[in-house]
This record gives structure tokens, sequence and C-alpha cells, in this order.
């Protein structure tokens, strides 16, 4: 009998262990959803190697989603609304900022105090820039052509089929066109892209596509930045695509990341942020051949292929906004 019972205290200590719900000896997973435009998230962007080197420090890891150029990923969240799964978009330039502004929270990075002043566009630090550029003509140095010196010469006969644009309804950088010409041309400014809707081979739907006809060699002269041939020189060793400085002035542009209102991944977001203000911040801007928007960043001497316009623009979001009505009534109509 005593052999009995103690068979069936063993069988109910059993199964009173099998019964408790078994604890988690995981942690859960940290993660992040980042909406990016493609030419970050493809295989030549920053993100291959910069999102592994944030995922090792930090252990968060990363949902990168590719959503086209600048505007369409600006075009993604605002489509999707209160039930985007983004946490953080990334790449939002000065120009297109009132587009997304209001979807996003505020973010104090002890880093604020590290970047340019000048570059700091939003005093309520809910678009945080990580890098800057210059919108410059990059051409091709053995196509035989004479080197254009202004805006104004781009539409000579000589350049007809010569040039590749970019359309500003559908890619920042064709934006940052619209405000350059704007800013520099003044009230002539359309009259240029009239001029230059015959002259241009192409208005390209964006920078991808522009530039890849540009190197494939159908046209020898294509809008870029100042800093594009500083990856021509790194990646290739060749100075034969150089910057085009012209005698008018060129636009300055800003690229900025945002954390979305609501996120249920404010930790990550803003760790993400910090990382790419800090470790990341010269990986960032010579992928992007772009400047670091950090003070004390240090680039390679490749960047002394990126000449330096002695006249820069910038131009507010609501200007860009009422351009582009002008731009499309008269030259998209």
């Amino acid at each position: 009998m005593k052999k009995a019972i103690s068979v069936l205290l063993v069988l109910l200590v059993v199964l009173t262990i099998s019964a408790q719900p078994v604890q988690e000896t995981k942690a859960e997973e940290k993660t992040l959803t980042l909406y990016a435009y493609d030419t970050f998230c493809g295989d030549w962007g920053s993100a291959a190697t910069l999102i592994p080197a944030f995922e090792e420090k930090t252990g968060i890891k990363v949902n990168l989603v590719a959503s086209g150029n600048a505007v369409e990923v600006i075009n993604k969240v605002l489509l999707e609304g209160e039930n985007t799964e983004c946490d953080v978009i990334f790449g939002v330039t000065d120009d297109l900022s009132d587009k997304i502004i209001d979807m996003l929270e505020s973010y104090e990075s002890p880093y604020l105090s590290t970047l340019y002043p000048d570059i700091v566009f939003d005093e309520t630090h809910r678009l945080i820039p990580f890098d800057w550029g210059v919108f410059a003509f990059v051409w091709d140095t053995e196509s035989g052509i004479e080197k254009p010196s202004s805006l104004m010469d781009l539409t000579k006969e000589e350049y007809k089929d010569k040039v590749i644009l970019i359309d500003p309804r559908t890619s920042s950088v064709g934006t940052g066109l619209m405000m350059w010409t704007y800013n520099a041309l003044g009230e002539n400014w359309l009259d240029w892209w009239k001029a230059m809707e015959k002259n241009a081979l192409t208005i390209a739907s964006g920078w991808s596509s522009a530039y890849g006809l540009f190197t494939e060699g159908e046209a020898p002269i294509v809008l870029s930045y100042t800093t594009s041939p500083v990856y021509h020189v790194m990646n290739e060793d060749t100075t034969r695509y150089q910057t085009l400085v012209f005698s008018d002035g060129h636009e300055a542009t800003i690229e900025a990341v945002g954390i979305i209102k609501g996120t249920k991944h404010r930790e990550e977001a803003e760790a993400f942020i910090d990382f790419i203000l800090t470790e990341g911040q010269v990986n960032l801007a010579v992928t992007n051949s772009m400047y670091p928007s950090v003070k004390d960043a240090e680039v390679p001497d490749a960047y002394s292929w990126a000449p330096m316009p002695d006249t820069l623009f910038t131009g507010s979001a609501d200007t860009a906004s009422s351009l582009l009505v002008d731009w499309t009534e008269t030259i998209a109509k």
C-alpha cells in the first residue's frame, strides 16, 4: 500500500509540473521596419554594409522595405496612413518635407550637436539630416563634346539629345533641378524647361534610370550630384566622369530620416538614428556619394573630385510644392 501511494505521488508531481506553462527562455527579438529608396537598398547601396553593422551592434533586426525613389517612399507611407508598418522613413529631402512632416515624431538625439547647423532644416527634429549634397550635371570627358558652363548652355543646338534630365513629379533629384532652375534663372525658369523639353534626350522618372542611361553611353551629360565622380574614382579608378560647375550657381539638397508617429518600436528607431549619426556616418556618405551631415566626419581623398560651387541655393518645401504646380501645368500638360 505504501509503495502504491508513493507511485501515485510521483505521478501527481510529474503531471503538475507538466501542466505549468513553459517559460520563455529567449528574449523577444527586437525589430525595426525601415522604408527607404531603392538606391539605398540595392546591392551597391549603403544598406548592404550599414544594416548588418547596425544589427550586429544592437541586436535589432531590420526589416528593410525598398519603396522606389524618395517621392515614392513618401507616397507609400501617406497611402498606408495609420496602418503603415513603417517605423522609420529614410531619405526625405528638405524640399519634400512638408508632405510627410505631420506623420513624424520629434527625436532629440544626443548627437544633434554634431551636425552642421546650416543643414538642420527642421527645428522640431522630426526630420534629422544624415547627409547632404549639391545638384550638378556630370559629363563624360571622353565624349568629345565641348564642356558647357551654364544652365543656358544646355539649351544650345550642339547639346541636342546629349542631356538626360529627371522628372520633378517622380524624383527628389528632379525636384532639385526644378528648384535650381528657379533660383538660378528667376522668372525665366520655365522657359528653360520648355527649351530643354525639346533639346534633352529624355526626362527620366528617377536618378537610377537616368544615371544608368548615362553610364551606358546613351548621352554624355546627366543630372546628378557634384559628388557623383567620387564613386567612379573609388570603385572604378577612373576620372572619366566629372562634375560641371556652372556660373549661375547650384542647388543644395539635404537628406533626412524620421520616426513614424505612433511607432511601437520607438527605442529601436532612436538606436538606428543614433547609429547613422555616429558609426554609420562616413559609410553612408561615401556609398551615397554625398557629404556627411556630421561636422568632424572624415571623408576619403577621392572627395577632391567633388568640386564645391561658389554659389549654393536652398529652397523651402512650400516653394517646391508651388513650383511643381506651375511645372506640371506648363511642361507636363
